[in-house]
């Protein structure tokens, strides 16, 4: 069930401010507080979604579509295409989900570890 006191809401709702990378009606892409990268930045949808399979299980296919071709501006917009980057979404506590609001990392601006 979706909560709407998460942090993520709180920042849709402009009650928690937070460093905009690029925002439009369907989603916005900000500044980790906490990176993980020399750039680490979150993209949440605009939508009440748990995590990746609740946003595409019930949101619509243009929704869905939206939010993935932001996170395409978004790589543009930190010039990171060339140098590579990497997309990480958790879900669930098994899977590191710690906000439970769909949002995706996008960490880039030096070579990214490989996982343990």
């Amino acid at each position: 069930m979706y909560d709407d006191n998460n942090v993520f809401a709180k920042i849709l709702r402009n009650e928690i401010p937070c460093n905009k990378v690029y925002e439009d009606d369907y989603s916005l892409f900000f500044h980790d507080i906490n990176p993980q990268a020399k750039i680490h930045v979150l993209g949440i949808p605009k939508t009440k979604c748990v995590d990746f399979l609740d946003f595409i299980s019930n949101s619509n296919t243009k929704n869905v579509s939206i939010f993935f071709n932001n996170v395409n501006i978004v790589v543009d917009k930190l010039n990171v295409r060339e140098s590579g980057f990497r997309i990480i979404s958790n879900s669930g506590i098994n899977g590191g989900q710690e906000v439970f609001h769909f949002h995706i990392h996008i960490l880039a601006g030096e070579k990214i570890g490989a996982f343990k």
